[in-house]
């Protein structure tokens, strides 16, 4: 999969992640209204619960970290402890069964179908989002309409109080059935119907105030903002609920400002307004904040809520209560997210191990054998060591095989204790110590070693390390900003053993001699460097029951040189480092191979 591939696979995932939390975050709301009555009127939570919603999936979408880091157990030092373990089940080379090949085919037209899936629901996302954005266009064109076709009121006393505070609007009457109304999110507009006319004194100016205190509020720009996470995420039916009652909960908190302190009768007369003006209105606008803003199944509680406002104390327990099982949804669907988006991490591609095997005839160039996501790219962890050894004996910093003999200092990073010890070249390979690799790298500096990648032409070519640490000269290699594929890691050792390096002839063949193996019987040489690393888990740890084996090199018998990648990713917690155990069973298999090919 490439990289858009998958970036589709995380946004279907983050579709039905969101989806999920929608339907958490309204079960929530929904128990907590039940018990808690005064949270109908909190705007804010509701809007709070939609963003919550969008923030889950946000998370799931964004990339997230695929650091593989360096796992502590030496590998040199599990090669003896492999010996006394059962072979792994399945042989080293993945095409020496039909059952493994027809596994393969299986996996892939798995994946295949994932990725038709992820690109149906793409173009169904887009051809909603255009039909939801028309809609809510359609709405606004449609009251400006109406809008232009009223005529210009006289301000009430109640106008001109809210004018004197600094909260203007234009006031519209039209002939339409409509409820009254505010309008226009930059330029407002107050819509009032004629047949308001027919209202008592008391109710028309409690329903101008009404409007106008949903002008001092801002509830325009709360309604814009739910409406926009509501398009946003059309697919997702709770967050039309979410906004839905944010609406209400505005409509609620004007009711209650508007009958702040007045007695019972006017509180009736006000009820007796919502609920003739009810029966007079038929539009039900989208895009406005209307006083009858209510349906008849809605009517008796928001009547109810008129006659008996809630305990104000009780709404600020409401409101505590709330923001507290949100912020637990946000963090429960946060500590999800790595979890669903483990199946599409370009480093561990979806669940199934990563696996790729792939042989390359040196000389040509021309894949002899590919089989499995070679194209995937992960870190490179050990088998950089190849490339590091090639810059040492070109910069002149490494001699030969013993030299130099580099002291171990306590401030080194030395997790495992065979490092805690002066090395040379031979044993730094062996052993695979990072802090030897280091002094090289340092001793390059960072101007020439990006140089070297860069000519190297080696992975992503990234030295930058991790973020914010410019770390790149002695960490980008190890779980961080470097990865490479199998397929480059053949090309790049085409082009070693060909001596087309930007290097010296000397620093080629003495890194030849670093990674010399044994001979095979048939007369074939290797040379090889393994490679062991583990993905983060769910939990942000290293997740060693996944962990990732590397073995790459060359094989050679005088007339004929063959390249050869081999990267594996565990299924299960096993143990010794999954590098040598790779190799182990690779140069059990390769003999047989290289006879194929």
């Amino acid at each position: 999969m490439n990289d858009f591939d998958l970036l589709l696979m995380r946004f279907l995932i983050a579709s039905l992640g969101c989806c999920a939390a929608g339907f958490s975050v309204w079960a929530l709301s929904s128990l907590l209204r039940r018990y808690l009555p005064a949270l109908a009127a909190q705007r804010s939570l509701w809007l709070l619960g939609q963003l919550t919603v969008l923030a889950t999936f946000a998370l799931i979408l964004l990339p997230h970290s695929e650091r593989v880091r360096l796992i502590p157990p030496l590998e040199a030092a599990t090669e003896t402890v492999t010996q006394y373990i059962a072979p792994p089940k399945a042989p080293a080379l993945p095409t020496t069964t039909a059952e493994e090949a027809r596994q393969a085919g299986e996996s892939a037209d798995a994946r295949a179908w994932q990725l038709s899936v992820a690109q149906a629901w793409l173009c169904v996302y887009l051809i909603g989002l255009a039909w939801s954005i028309c809609s809510v266009w359609r709405a606004q064109l449609m009251l400006n309409r109406l809008a232009q076709t009223g005529t210009g009121a006289c301000a009430t006393e109640g106008m001109k109080a809210n004018d004197a505070s600094g909260m203007r609007a234009a006031v519209i009457e039209v002939d339409a059935p409509i409820s009254p109304m505010l309008l226009g999110l930059f330029r407002p507009r107050l819509l009032l119907p004629r047949h308001l006319g027919g209202f008592d004194k008391l109710q028309r100016e409690m329903i101008l105030e009404h409007e106008l205190t949903h002008l001092r509020r801002h509830d325009l720009q709360w309604m814009a903002a739910g409406m926009l996470l509501q398009t946003l995420l059309w697919f997702n039916p709770f967050m039309r609920l979410l906004r839905a009652n944010l609406c209400w909960a505005q409509e609620l908190g004007c009711d209650r400002d508007v009958l702040r302190g007045r007695p019972a009768s006017q509180r009736k007369a006000y009820a007796a307004a919502l609920v003739a003006q009810l029966k007079l209105q038929h539009l039900a606008p989208q895009g406005a904040l209307s006083f009858g803003s209510i349906d008849p199944n809605t009517l008796t509680e928001r009547v109810s809520l008129i006659r008996s406002p809630g305990d104000a104390r009780r709404a600020i327990w409401a409101r505590a209560a709330t923001a507290a099982a949100l912020a637990a949804i946000a963090i429960g669907n946060f500590a999800l997210q790595p979890a669903l988006a483990w199946s599409v991490s370009p480093s561990a591609q979806s669940m199934a191990a990563l696996n790729c095997t792939t042989f390359v005839d040196a000389a040509s160039g021309k894949a002899l054998l590919r089989e499995g996501d070679c194209a995937a790219r992960i870190t490179p962890v050990s088998t950089f060591n190849i490339a590091v050894s090639l810059m040492g004996y070109d910069s002149g910093f490494l001699k030969d095989q013993h030299a130099p003999l580099l002291p171990y200092r306590a401030e080194y990073k030395a997790w495992n204790k065979e490092w805690r010890r002066d090395m040379d070249p031979s044993q730094w390979i062996s052993y695979s110590a990072v802090w030897y690799a280091q002094q090289v790298t340092q001793h390059i500096g960072r101007e020439r070693f990006e140089r070297y990648v860069q000519e190297f032409g080696y992975g992503n070519r990234d030295t930058s390390g991790d973020k914010d640490k410019a770390n790149g000269l002695t960490w980008a290699w190890i779980g961080s900003s470097m990865q490479i594929s199998a397929d480059e890691q053949t090309a790049f050792l085409c082009k070693l053993v060909r001596h087309e390096l930007p290097v010296s002839p000397y620093a080629h063949e003495q890194t030849a001699h670093l990674l010399k193996l044994k001979d095979l019987p048939n007369g074939w040489q290797v040379f090889g460097k393994t490679g062991t690393g583990a993905p983060l888990g769910p939990d942000g740890k290293d997740d060693y029951s996944r962990s990732y084996g590397w073995f790459v090199g060359w094989a050679t018998n005088g007339q004929r040189t063959i390249v050869f990648a081999r990267l594996a990713q565990d299924e299960r917690l096993i143990e010794g480092a999954a590098g040598p155990r790779l190799k182990e069973a690779f140069l059990r298999g390769l003999p047989a191979q290289l006879a194929k090919l």
